[in-house]
């Protein structure tokens, strides 16, 4: 059995449709003609709409994104957004000719919430611009398109707000994948908990072992789509049939399955179940002696993959055949550390288990790899990090002893994260999602990983949106809501602000006391207007919620920074230092150079000089160094320093949404006039753009957005 998933403790756009173009092809054959009829009646409802989109458009027509995306473009050639444009620039032309409306008037009913890009898009398409349909018409000129239209994009001014959001989040919290729905593929499965019917209690530990042992093996097979075991552990105690558990998870098939130990006995019962239906497919029923716990665990998950006929390659059952230890007192000790390890708050008793389990099999690689991953999170965010040297030798040895185990790779990683070598740290993460591509922990951690540690808006919106196809869960859970925050979190740094938007609103609605999630949502729904005065108000209702929150507080205190409160700013401030303090969290550290800011006006210049001196240490090491610098430096009146890394932080690439708002920052008062800064910003927020294009471009393409 391998750990695959991370507990829901650790990890844990809809707006109306329309429709695609309809051409006429001799040679289609009706069924096609209908699909097309279809998608043109629903564009023709939708057009006003300016978010509705792919998404929108598949949900609508009851596809997956990937499989609308295959069969327009079989059918047309074209994309779905490029035809959604096209639709709408046809119904303009209609309009133009046809009515007495306007320009301006004519793109706000086809679904443009920008004239001027509307403009663009229609000379593109048509080869002159909308004003001139009247005389061409005139003069007996038939107008003809004479190209694709382009994708359209939403250009969205944003307010000040936005330019620590991003950062604020992501070092605030462990990232979460974010769950979104799609039609399930051909061989999709869940493997629902197992029941234990023992009538020794304590053997829970055994029959969830078993479970995720299956789980595990069968997320070795890519030819499989399989749910995290977070996804489907939300439905240990419900009473909902297996139709509408499927239609929450999206998945065809489920395993059911109870066991029981007596004695040295297991009793395991296996069913394969058709979500759709409830129809029992195959049942079997095994019996083994416990000392062959490992060939159970490898037939089950065989008999499975050929009852739904998924292909297993040689190395995929190299894989699953391979034994974690060949002794089973080991493996019974390393089973009690694991369930226990899923529980949050009993970490330190998982490492006495697993180390149990090491001294009993010396050479227990899994053992060793997740008593390192729990060393990593008993370190989080302490200032001391006093687990280094367990996690350096703990995951040196996994490593040894399996350099191929998904956990000894991960441990590894995390190791390497920790001393701040990112660069080494990827390798090993891209070589675990190779051994098990449908690995939460792994897409967990490099979703993480391209966000925090080594910024890359493209890389980590995919791997959120894969791990949102793997990490499914139920309705009204918290960790749903923790997913729909990380991809929302993700969304908004791709420059996708109405969906981020979105997202962050359901993520409020499932998980109403994450304070995070209502952080994330105050901003977002206010960020439009720059409403400062609206985003204090819904700060200080959750602050009213969580009086004890220093994240709050941190955000209050810079909110009222940015309206130059600094009285109030100075004593939100102080109450977030205070607790930090207390609990000895180094975190937040992009945020002294407000803090001393504050301190400063307050005629507190000593403590102001350590804050500054603290952002300073802090800026030189950051991933965000150059934007975070040039602040640093227009704080001190230092223009040449701003200037210099300015035009640095304009030769990176990858920039995340923030980044094209560092006029906006208050403490780049002093130079945001100067027509060198103006030129920069303007070739930063150029570039995020067009990358903003390839992404979305990319991800449709994946069937990924």
């Amino acid at each position: 059995m391998r750990r695959s998933e991370s507990s829901s403790g650790f990890f844990s756009l809809k707006s109306r449709s329309i429709s695609v173009y309809l051409i006429s092809m001799a040679d289609s054959n009706p069924s096609e003609n209908e699909f097309l009829d279809q998608i043109t009646a629903v564009i023709d409802r939708n057009l006003p709409y300016e978010n509705f989109g792919v998404s929108e458009l598949a949900e609508e027509m009851n596809m997956s994104r990937s499989n609308l995306l295959r069969k327009v473009k079989k059918l047309t050639k074209l994309s779905v957004s490029q035809l959604i444009n096209q639709e709408r620039l046809k119904r303009a032309m209609e309009l133009l000719r046809k009515s007495s409306m306007n320009v301006s008037e004519v793109s706000h009913k086809v679904g443009f919430g920008s004239t001027s890009y509307f403009i663009k898009c229609f000379r593109e398409y048509y080869g002159f611009p909308p004003g001139e349909v009247g005389k061409r018409e005139a003069s007996g000129i038939e107008p003809a398109p004479i190209a694709a239209p382009p994708q359209t994009r939403n250009y969205v001014i944003l307010g000040i707000i936005g330019i620590v959001l991003a950062v604020t989040v992501g070092l605030a919290i462990y990232l979460k994948s974010a769950s979104t729905y799609t039609v399930a593929l051909e061989k999709s499965i869940a493997v629902l908990p197992f029941k234990n019917e023992s009538n020794d209690s304590t053997n829970v530990y055994l029959i969830n072992g078993l479970m995720e042992a299956t789980l595990t093996n069968l997320q070795h097979i890519q030819a499989l789509k399989v749910t995290s075991r977070t996804s489907t552990e939300m439905y240990r105690n419900s009473a909902k049939a297996i139709p509408e558990i499927g239609k929450e998870l999206n998945v065809n098939y489920f395993i059911e399955g109870s066991g029981q130990k007596i004695g040295d006995k297991i009793l395991l019962n296996i069913q394969l179940i058709e979500a759709s239906t409830d129809r029992h497919l195959w049942a079997k029923q095994y019996r083994r002696e416990s000392k062959d716990i490992f060939e159970l665990q490898q037939e089950v998950a065989e008999n499975i993959a050929n009852e739904i006929q998924a292909i297993i390659t040689p190395d995929e059952r190299k894989n699953i055949e391979k034994n974690p230890t060949e002794d089973v007192i080991a493996y019974d000790l390393y089973l009690k550390g694991h369930n226990l390890f899923y529980q949050e708050t009993k970490l330190d008793s998982a490492v006495v288990l697993f180390k149990k389990a090491i001294a009993q099999d010396p050479n227990f690689a899994l053992a060793y790899g997740e008593t390192a991953i729990v060393y990593y999170y008993k370190d989080l965010f302490q200032i001391e990090k006093k687990h280094a040297n367990d996690l350096a030798y703990y995951s040196d040895k996994a490593l040894l002893l399996d350099p191929n185990l998904p956990e000894s790779l991960v441990a590894k990683a995390l190791f390497y994260a920790v001393k701040k070598d990112f660069n080494e740290a990827v390798p090993y993460l891209n070589k675990a999602l190779k051994l098990n591509p449908n690995s939460g922990l792994v897409l967990h951690f490099l979703s993480e990983f391209y966000y925090i540690h080594s910024p890359n808006t493209a890389k980590y919106l995919e791997y959120s949106l894969r791990l949102s196809k793997v990490d499914v869960t139920s309705k009204d859970s918290v960790t749903t809501g923790n997913h729909y925050l990380t991809l929302s979190n993700a969304l908004f740094n791709a420059g996708f602000i109405d969906e981020a938007t979105e997202y962050a609103k359901k993520s409020v609605s499932y998980n109403p006391k994450d304070a995070i999630a209502g952080l994330l949502r105050a901003y977002l729904i206010h960020i439009k207007d720059n409403d400062l005065s609206a985003t204090k108000k819904d700060i200080a209702a959750l602050l009213k919620k969580d009086t004890g929150g220093f994240f709050i507080a941190q955000e209050m205190g810079k909110i009222c920074y940015l309206m130059r409160d600094y009285d109030s700013a100075y004593f939100y401030y102080k109450k977030y230092l205070d607790v930090t303090g207390a609990m000895q969290l180094k975190i937040f550290q992009h945020e002294n150079l407000k803090i001393g800011i504050v301190y400063e006006k307050k005629g507190f210049t000593k403590e102001a000089q350590e804050y500054f001196k603290s952002y300073k240490e802090y800026a030189d090491q950051s991933v965000y160094n150059h934007l975070l610098l040039a602040m640093y430096y227009a704080h001190f009146g230092d223009t040449k320093k701003v200037m210099e890394h300015m035009r640095l932080l304009a030769k990176q690439d990858n920039f995340q949404y923030v980044m094209t708002m560092g006029a906006d920052e208050p403490v780049m008062s002093a130079v945001r006039d100067i027509p060198e800064f103006k030129t920069i910003m303007k070739e930063i927020n150029t570039k995020f753009w067009n990358d903003h294009d390839k992404i979305k471009k990319s991800l449709e393409e994946k069937g990924l957005l």
